[in-house]
């Protein structure tokens, strides 16, 4: 899945030195990021050591970065808009969607591009206070951002969710959301609400999308998925009763029972934890 880098190592603890070298640094714009054009459909992110000599001094100086994380060392940063607006305007560099990173190789650069979205969008509303509207500023030993009026303290927002495997017997339930910019077949899933649990998420996420009663419900793996600010959790549960489907239109476009061998469903390079599950059912494996 998309987290799978090895032997490539992630790290995500808050510890800010000054950028340098082969270090990276990313900006982003709605849901695109800025990346270096090596050609006209090729694309990677920005190595800071790439900038000119004076930009760079700029950078160090001016501290107009945001530490994120490292990745086998190479730690990577959030560029404030004021230092990225002298990149825009080069050749040099593009505003690239971060899909164009999911899937392509090297695979721990696409992952750091889709992890730094996910804080870039934290910090991003994260900038006056949600109690008193003071200013937020950031803490120095912890990815945390503070109110310095107020006392108010803001941790990275991960929103908990459920990706669901319906089976009845050698048929997997599989169904196409509606209006979304996703178009292929995919499994049922949703957020966990407040209060409940990660089964009762399941089994109220079934019912409300599709009418039916599961029971069985077993844990099969989870995967973080930055471009929702989620931790999704991937289930495999029994249909308990009857097959009929009674389908919320307002959140699925269809829903509908294939038989293992009839799935349409292709590899996506080992991406999604949906994929990787609609797989391994299809192949006898789960």
């Amino acid at each position: 899945m998309i987290q799978d880098i090895a032997p490539y190592i992630y790290d995500n603890a808050y510890q800010p030195r000054l950028p340098e070298g082969s270090d990276y640094v990313l900006y982003y714009e709605g849901n695109k990021v800025l990346a270096e054009k090596r050609s006209a459909d090729s694309f990677q992110p920005i190595e800071f050591q790439t900038l000119s000599a004076e930009l760079q001094e700029q950078i160090r100086e001016e501290e107009a970065w945001t530490y994120l994380f490292t990745i086998d060392g190479c730690a990577y940063y959030l560029l404030k808009s004021e230092t990225a607006d002298a990149l825009k305007v080069q050749d040099d560099y593009e505003l690239v969607s971060i899909r164009y990173f999911t899937g392509r190789e090297p695979k721990h650069q696409g992952f750091a591009v889709v992890t730094g979205y996910q804080l870039a969008g934290w910090y991003n509303s994260r900038k006056f206070c949600g109690r008193c509207g003071s200013p937020m500023i950031h803490d120095e030993t912890e990815r945390m951002m503070r109110c310095e009026t107020c006392g108010l303290t803001e941790y990275p927002k991960i929103s908990p969710g459920v990706i669901i495997a319906v089976t009845n017997g050698d048929k997997l339930l599989l169904s196409k959301y509606v209006d979304r910019e996703y178009k292929r077949y995919a499994l049922l899933a949703g957020f966990t609400e407040i209060g409940e649990t990660l089964e009762e998420t399941v089994k109220r996420e079934v019912m409300e999308e599709v009418g039916l009663k599961v029971t069985n419900i077993r844990y099969y793996k989870g995967q973080p998925w930055s471009i929702s600010s989620s931790l999704l959790l991937g289930f495999f549960c029994d249909l308990a009763e009857e097959d009929d489907i009674r389908l919320d239109t307002t959140e699925l476009a269809i829903a509908e029972w294939f038989a293992r061998e009839e799935i349409p469903v292709e590899y996506d390079g080992g991406i999604s934890l949906t994929n990787e599950m609609i797989l391994r059912f299809k192949n006898g494996e789960a």
